[in-house]
């Protein structure tokens, strides 16, 4: 087993566009298992290669006792969406209600390069929306509505784990803060 930290919002790594992987070694398979390590002990329900230091498209998930992976995540959101309680491993404490889509498809590869099609909703939907987002160096925080983010903001500068000053950054998707 191979825990390793989890880094905290204002870490420039989380603002970075990871990396496709290209290749399927024995790397990979390592920081597939670190990853999946480090999420059951943290507890999370996901956690992605960016928030252990590692700036490559994988994530790991755990959602209703299913233990999985992605590796180059591609999305499909539905039109409905969902209203609801969402926190993150790297802004440890907050929560706040986020708007996401309901269900997501979501295509990539396992951690030997095979092709891997996972379908959810709610929950899973969440958090499949979420790790792939960590990927493209954006936050939950970034999804929230203008009055909540601002308030967002206030906490996390204020907390006791913060140590570096926060670094805001839009939604790139097109409904800026708001689900698909």
């Amino acid at each position: 087993m191979s825990v390793r930290d989890i880094r905290l919002f204002g870490d420039p790594i989380l603002r970075s566009v990871a990396s496709p992987v290209v290749d399927f070694d024995k790397q990979i398979r390592t920081l597939v298992r670190d990853l999946t390590d480090t999420m059951l002990a943290a507890p999370g329900a996901g956690l992605a290669a960016p928030q252990i230091g590692v700036g490559l498209r994988v994530f790991t998930y755990h959602v209703d006792d299913v233990v999985g992976h992605l590796v180059n995540p591609e999305l499909s959101l539905s039109d409905e969406t969902q209203y609801g309680e969402e926190g993150c491993l790297s802004i440890p404490g907050l929560t706040f209600d986020c708007t996401r889509a309901y269900g997501v498809v979501a295509r990539g590869f396992d951690m030997y390069g095979e092709p891997v099609v996972v379908e959810g909703t709610e929950t899973l939907a969440r958090c499949l929306q979420h790790e792939t987002d960590h990927l493209d160096g954006v936050l939950f925080v970034d999804r929230l509505d203008p009055a909540t983010r601002k308030l967002a903001m206030k906490v996390i500068r204020e907390a006791e784990w913060d140590d570096a000053p926060p670094v805001v950054k839009q939604s790139p998707h097109a409904l800026f803060g708001r689900g698909m």
